[in-house]
Parts: C-alpha cells; sequence; structure tokens
C-alpha cells in the first residue's frame, strides 16, 4: 500500500446499471480525479446476470459494459484517471476479457485486474436458512446464483497491480471506494474509524446524481435546478478521513446539507451499525457542513470490527409471472376499472394462487386509495400472478385482452406479457470460505492470474 498523500478526488459515473452515460463522460472529460467508479449491480441484477450466463457462457456481465467502456476508456487514459467497477456481475473474467478486445479496437494500451471468487454457488449449503424467511434455502426452488458480498481487501491486490481499470462482480457497493481509498493513504484493513469514514463517502457517492438531487426533489417543496442535466458526484478525500463532496461546475443538480443527509440514511435500516464486509460504520456521530455552493464537508463516522461472515444473495427460479393491462377514462372511469378487474379475478378464480389486482391511478402503490373520495379521470387495471409455466402465466393476460369485447365500455391500451422470474434471498457464508482472485489482462499480451 502506498501513503504520503494529501488528496484523493474519487468520482461515481454510475448508480445503477441503466444509469445515464453522459453524466458520466462529462464527469470523466472535467472532473480531475484520480479514480471513476461505476456501482452498477442489485440483487435482482446479478441473479439475472447469472441466468443470461446459463443460456450463453460468454454472457453474464453488464450488458452496458462495453458502450460505457468505448466512451469513457479513452478520457481515462488521456487524463490518468482509474477505473473501478462491479460491471463484471456473473462473468467478470468475460467482462475483462471484452474490455481487453475494445481496446485494441481503440488503440489503446490497457491494463485490466479482474476481481473474481465472489461466486460460491459451488459451496452454499442448501440446509442454511434465508435471512428473510427462515426457510432452508432449497425450499424456496431451484438454486442458480449465490454471489457473496466481499469487500475492500480483495480489491487491493488488483490496485497494487497498476491495472488502469478494475472490475469484479459482487463487491459491496461502498467497497468500491473504499478500497482506492484506503490503498492511497496506506490504510490498515483493521483500522476501522479510517475504514467507516471510507464507507460513509462511498455510500454517499454510489448512487451517483442521488446526491446531486436525483431522487430528491419534489416540486413546490424540495427543488433542484436544470435536472435534465443532473451532474454526478465526487468526493475529495483527506488522509484523516474528511471528505468534500461536489460536482462538476456549471452541471445541473445540487449538493446541500439536505442532499447529504438524506443518502447517508438511504437504505440504512441501522445508522449505528450499518454492516458491510469492510466495517461496522455508526454513522450517528457524522457531521455535514456546507462548505461553499454544492460543496458539503462530511466527517465524524466511527467504526467497530467487521463481521466475520460475508452476506450471500442467492437467486432461484421462482417461476413465471404473467400479466395484463387494460386503461379505462372518462366519466365513471375508476367503476367501469373496478368491474373489469372483478370479471378476471371470478374467470380466474382457483387458477392461481396470489393473484393481484391493481388499479394503476388509485392503489397499485399503496393497496388502497389515500383519498376514497377521489374520482380519476383515467385508471389504468393491472392484473398479475405468478405460476409455474409460462403456457400458464400467459392465460392472465389473455383474460385481460378479452375484457375489450367482453368486459366494460371504453377499454383500451390492452397489453400482456409474460416472464421468468428470478426470486432473491441472501444468507450467510464464513469469510474464510470465500476466496477472491485477481487475474492480470492487457490488451497487448495475455492473462496473468495472480
Amino acid at each position: 500500500m502506498s501513503g504520503g498523500h494529501t488528496r484523493l478526488r474519487i468520482g461515481c459515473g454510475a448508480g445503477f446499471s441503466g444509469d445515464r452515460l453522459d453524466a458520466s463522460v462529462l464527469l470523466a472529460e472535467q472532473g480531475k480525479l484520480d479514480w471513476l467508479a461505476m456501482e452498477c449491480l442489485a440483487e435482482r441484477t446479478i441473479a439475472l446476470a447469472q441466468l443470461r450466463r446459463r443460456k450463453q457462457a460468454a454472457e453474464g456481465f453488464d450488458p452496458q459494459l462495453e458502450r460505457r467502456m468505448q466512451a469513457l476508456l479513452p478520457i481515462a487514459c488521456q487524463s490518468g484517471t482509474r477505473i473501478i467497477t462491479n460491471m463484471g456481475a456473473a462473468n467478470p473474467l468475460g467482462a475483462g476479457q471484452t474490455i481487453v478486445e475494445l481496446a485494441r479496437r481503440l488503440g489503446l494500451h490497457v491494463r485490466i485486474a479482474v476481481v473474481s471468487g465472489d461466486d460460491v454457488l459451488d459451496r452454499l449449503d442448501l440446509r442454511t436458512p434465508a435471512m428473510e424467511t427462515q426457510r432452508s434455502l432449497f425450499e424456496h426452488g431451484p438454486i442458480v446464483s449465490a454471489n457473496a458480498y466481499v469487500g475492500a481487501d480483495a480489491i487491493l491486490e488488483a490496485i497494487d497491480s497498476g491495472a488502469e481499470v478494475i472490475v469484479t462482480g459482487r463487491v459491496a457497493d461502498p467497497s468500491l471506494f473504499v478500497a482506492p481509498i484506503a490503498h492511497r493513504f496506506g490504510w490498515a484493513m483493521d483500522d476501522w474509524d479510517h475504514l467507516a469514514h471510507a464507507t460513509c463517502v462511498g455510500h454517499l457517492l454510489e448512487c451517483a446524481g442521488q446526491i446531486c438531487g436525483g431522487y430528491f426533489a419534489d416540486p413546490g417543496r424540495k427543488e433542484v435546478p436544470d435536472m435534465a442535466h443532473l451532474g454526478f458526484p465526487y468526493a475529495d478525500v483527506t488522509p484523516d478521513g474528511v471528505a468534500t463532496i461536489g460536482k462538476v461546475e456549471g452541471t445541473g443538480g445540487r449538493i446541500t446539507l439536505a442532499t447529504v443527509k438524506e443518502q447517508l440514511l438511504y437504505e440504512v435500516t441501522n445508522p449505528f451499525g450499518y454492516v458491510t464486509p469492510d466495517v461496522i460504520a455508526d454513522f450517528s456521530s457524522v457531521v455535514v457542513e456546507e462548505a461553499a455552493p454544492d460543496r458539503v464537508v462530511v466527517s465524524g463516522a466511527r467504526g467497530k470490527p467487521r463481521p466475520s461472515e460475508l452476506k450471500v444473495s442467492v437467486g432461484y427460479l421462482a417461476g413465471f409471472v404473467g400479466e395484463g393491462e387494460i386503461a379505462y377514462a372518462g366519466r365513471n372511469a375508476l367503476g367501469r376499472a373496478e368491474l373489469a378487474g372483478r370479471i378476471v379475478q371470478e374467470r380466474l378464480a382457483g387458477r392461481f394462487d396470489g393473484l393481484r389486482v391493481d388499479l394503476v391511478g388509485v392503489s397499485s402503490l399503496h393497496g388502497r386509495p389515500l383519498d376514497p373520495s377521489a374520482r380519476p379521470y383515467e385508471v389504468r387495471l393491472r392484473v398479475a400472478a405468478r405460476a409455474p409455466t409460462a403456457e400458464q402465466a400467459a392465460l392472465i393476460g389473455e383474460e385481460v385482452e378479452a375484457l375489450y369485447t367482453n368486459g366494460p365500455a371504453g377499454g383500451g391500451g390492452a397489453r400482456s406479457r409474460v416472464y421468468e422470474q428470478v426470486g432473491i434471498v441472501s444468507s450467510l457464508m464464513q469469510r474464510r470460505d470465500v476466496v477472491p482472485r485477481v487475474t492480470l489482462l492487457s490488451s497487448m499480451s495475455h492473462a496473468e492470474a495472480l
């Protein structure tokens, strides 16, 4: 590990697989970054990636990988910015090889370090209870994926290699940021307070545009300017772990105490004990201070020793979902949509477990109208259920489409679809049973495993 540096600037160029590319490119071009991180995985994302790999062995990494790298690699090579991302998903080595081939086509000399070993399907104990249900994993259905959330320690060797691009599988979201920060300042992997600082930085940045006002804006209550050109964030981190969150000048959005506080608590069920593979972080002592417009200083996180177990995201085949939709508009739209729902429910009675009937615009999110007196001008009926086969699931859409001439007046815009569903549960595995590996690739040479 290296030390003695006064500052590290790390930016976030993606907060999920489908995130915007233009904001990432602008950040890479104008952000003067040491590192650009792209966090593109979620529980379902990697399970679906495993399904794609089962059907085609060369697939399984993020489908946007080549598009993102084609835009960002030339910029990073010119500026000296290093890229780190978990776009490897279910096939990090395949992702690395794809980057190699792309770099060769672009005439770039790029070293890639691939971090793998998070796939633990071959050593998963199916008798282990799922954390969400307390039922054994084998009771949920055919298991198709099991990926452990590995931490920053799995990435340090890749950083040491000097690779310009590091691509991983299921690394915990903040760990993508913890590793470059800890490496730059020479922090030990048991320096819990410093690791908590870095985890706080990673958690604030990992959703990209959110800390700049995305997922925050609420017209008339929380105004955010120029959201069509929302900027992506970076953090200037000092050796004591204090970070200043900022964005490229002139980009849309805003970074304020409120946006930082909302993001700090986002998906944190226990701010006194936020569990990651690197540290158990205590965010209750975090201090945020506004230093200038769109500049917020964050400090004060505390840490406790990391857990001995790692969380494992387990995907299983959960059957097929069939759904159908149809819209009603005009006077008494709600009454006609309700009648249509009752018709389909009666026709499908006893054929599906958990048949769901939603009135989009009325009760689809909260399960009931929050204002029972409201009479919407337009309502969309959605009917859905899970079935063991695609053929059975298709019956749902067929019944909804039949409402055209067999249901209430004025139905239109019917659509139906059937798709395979992957269920997700979590379990725990001893850290010692998860063995990360680093493979070095180069656009100018063959692979070398470390």
